[in-house]
């Protein structure tokens, strides 16, 4: 196995169980004093990340402030939301409904950044759409404002997503890493005082070690994406959906019936193929960029041959 196919594995393995200790808190801490203290134990370890070349002290000089607010603003929302999911519904139904934002992500990417999309994504972004109407099936079960909250975290998580793609390449790293950080913790330290409870020690043991799970598994997703191809990093993601359900059956009593089961492996078919249709598309426009550039030079140095990052 790549290494960096381990180091995604272990990424999204440890993600996951972050998110079920974050689940077993239930009702006992509100969602926003569960928020602040995961964002400041998941801050930690990503204080050992720091960029070589950039200083702390610089991640306030910003280019684009209102992006870069705008996405802080829009991840500590997902953040929120998603947490409040984990502790009212059942772990794979969260994973399902999150698993969306591939789709939101296509719409603001042909809305706002003008993308052309072809008729495969679309059929294969309804595909996933149908796998989620499966598991959840509105209209023939009650559904709370956990589901809302699972709907609504996805499409935050994908304004994230597109603003960073503007942004990523033309704002200092530590500027992406501190500032949502600290709208983490300023926004939930704020909402979390009417109803703050203090923690007993065995729950901030378990805050502590879900933070830092979260803080390891963004360590251990940049190190894959270091040392694999996205298209490679990117199919791993859908093991968080094997965790769901065995957690879920093993921890919560949360066992999907046949049609959940059939929702749910539509949703990892749809993204799995979507992702290597991506993959053989950036394949094929490396190899084009690559005869291209052999062809206007009769011996052009190997390190002068760039196509796309897969």
């Amino acid at each position: 196995m790549p290494i960096g196919i381990f180091f995604a594995l272990a990424a999204y393995s440890i993600y996951s169980c972050g998110d079920a200790v974050i689940k077993s808190f239930g009702s006992s801490l509100s969602v926003f004093e569960i928020g602040f203290f995961i964002g400041a134990f998941s801050l930690l370890p990503a204080l050992f990340a720091k960029p070589k070349g950039e200083r702390w002290r610089e991640a306030f000089r910003l280019r684009h402030p209102f992006l870069v607010h705008l996405r802080s603003f829009s991840g500590v929302a997902s953040a929120m939301l998603v947490t409040y999911a984990f502790v009212t519904i059942a772990f794979a139904e969260t994973y399902s409904l999150v698993f969306l934002m591939p789709v939101f992500i296509t719409l603001f990417s042909v809305i706002l950044l003008k993308e052309r999309v072809g008729v495969t994504r679309w059929l294969l972004l309804l595909v996933g759409f149908a796998g989620v109407l499966l598991v959840v099936r509105p209209g023939f079960r009650e559904l709370g404002l956990g589901h809302l909250a699972a709907v609504l975290c996805p499409v935050f998580g994908a304004i994230t997503t597109t603003v960073l793609r503007v942004i990523a390449g033309k704002e200092k790293r530590v500027t992406l890493i501190l500032l949502p950080a600290i709208y983490v913790l300023v926004v939930n330290a704020i909402l979390m005082i009417p109803a703050f409870v203090v923690p007993t020690l065995g729950q901030f043991l378990l805050l502590a070690v879900s933070g830092s799970f979260i803080g390891m598994g963004h360590i251990l997703l940049i190190a894959a994406t270091r040392n694999a191809p996205a298209s490679q990093v990117a199919p791993v993601q859908y093991v968080q959906i094997v965790w769901a359900i065995g957690i879920g059956a093993a921890f919560f009593s949360e066992v999907p019936d046949v049609l959940a089961f059939l929702g749910l492996t539509l949703v990892v078919v749809s993204g799995l193929v979507n992702i290597f249709l991506d993959g053989a598309r950036a394949r094929i426009a490396s190899r084009f960029a690559e005869y291209r550039a052999r062809k206007g030079s009769t011996n052009p140095p190997v390190s002068e041959v760039r196509g796309p990052q897969v």
